[in-house]
């Protein structure tokens, strides 16, 4: 009864929606029910709303459309996403290069565990269904999306490559840290502007329903895009003679976006499981013994699969054929990686340079080495296993 009460909390605007005009009977229909049967019709329209499950978001198949960005055939974008689109073309061009990015940074973060971030090719969910489930994968990948927006729309800002934006004008005059004294200068990246974008543009599909996912997506997405910010630095140009750095020319630039992969990463580790509270406006912690997660922190409300076997209904690749490490203790060796399945090894031959020589001047001349090393891959599951999950 405990976990059916948490379900019902998840889609709290969505079964709301049951008792509403577009959704009533006919007067001459419900007349005529009995109050049993008009109780059975309530717990249909209420299970029909918690299995079915929830669109993606398909703004990210943007980056598969590279220049070919046309407003009208990109699936899935909500009105105002497609209002954005038509009106600022070069912004789309740019969301479409930061979503190539951010998938990469996904990729990295994930590429020794079972979960890869894999993508599927001409599936304009992009992801398929394994973030249908409101999962920490999920609020990872709502989090690096909306940072990947926000560093793409600030570097093409800075870039001069957008019409509406220029550098940060609020960097002017002097000012002083703790080294002293120093002077506005340069291009300090806009990364308000890229804020104020991305929100607009990243949010609008979450802003259209009223239900918990919405909400999770809201909070994870904000997450995403303060990471960008808090990675902001001050870089400064020393003046005077042989670089005395007496007069200090400064401005505020993005950190590489790998850093902001990396604290992402961190937060994924530490992401909170949550309810919905009652009121239906915000989260509860699930285990009270834990803290209650703050606006820097990812959130979700349903476990990971483990991802070891191909499951269709949850998205999941499975982990057969895999490479792993032997001899490795942590989440990419073979033990970890291939769910006690085993694992095959194949011999193969590596080309590598060698025996490198610097040549005056200036070149540096190696020659191809050939050796034989093992590459491991983890097993496929017995058929009946894998019929188990399919």
């Amino acid at each position: 009864m405990q976990s059916l009460n948490r379900i019902v909390g998840l889609q709290g605007a969505r079964i709301r929606s049951c008792g509403s005009p577009r959704l009533r009977l006919s007067s001459r229909s419900s007349a005529n029910q009995t109050p049993g049967a008009r109780s059975r019709i309530y717990c249909a329209c209420l299970l029909l709303l918690l299995v079915t499950p929830r669109a993606d978001s398909s703004w990210w198949y943007i980056g598969a459309l590279g220049a070919r960005v046309i407003c009208d055939n990109i699936p899935g974008l909500v009105s105002k996403q497609r209002q954005l689109c038509q009106r600022f073309p070069d912004i789309m061009q740019a969301i479409g290069e930061g979503t190539k990015e951010w998938i990469r940074e996904c990729q990295h973060q994930f590429r020794h565990h079972r979960w890869n971030c894999s993508t599927l090719d001409r599936d304009h969910t992009v992801f398929g269904r394994v973030l249908l489930r409101s999962s920490r994968e999920a609020a990872f990948v709502y989090a690096i999306s909306s940072a990947g927006v926000v560093y793409a729309l600030t570097r093409a800002c800075s870039q001069g490559e957008l019409k509406t934006c220029h550098c940060d004008p609020r960097k002017r005059g002097k000012t002083s840290d703790e080294r002293g004294e120093f002077d506005w200068g340069g291009c300090s990246d806009n990364v308000n502007y890229g804020i104020k974008i991305a929100k607009a543009f990243v949010d609008a599909r979450e802003r259209t329903v009223r239900d918990a996912r919405a909400l999770m997506n809201l909070h994870n997405n904000r997450c995403g895009r303060t990471a960008v910010k808090r990675s902001m630095k001050l870089e400064c140009k020393c003046h005077g003679v042989s670089g005395s750095c007496t007069l200090r020319t400064c401005w505020m630039a993005m950190a590489d976006f790998r850093k902001t992969g990396d604290y992402l990463r961190r937060k994924y580790n530490g992401a909170i499981e949550v309810t919905m509270n009652q009121d239906g406006t915000g989260f509860a912690v699930a285990n009270k013994a834990f803290r209650k997660p703050t606006k820097t922190d990812l959130v979700y409300f349903e476990n990971s699969p483990d991802y070891c076997l191909q499951d269709k209904a949850a998205g999941s690749l499975g982990t057969a054929g895999r490479v792993c490490n032997k001899t490795s203790r942590g989440t990419d060796g073979c033990e970890v990686m291939c769910c006690g399945r085993g694992y095959d090894t194949t011999r193969v031959k590596q080309v590598t340079k060698c025996e490198c020589k610097f040549r005056w001047c200036c070149a540096v001349e190696c020659k191809d080495c050939e050796e034989a090393v093992d590459i491991h891959t983890c097993k496929a599951p017995k058929r009946a296993e894998w019929l188990d999950q399919t």
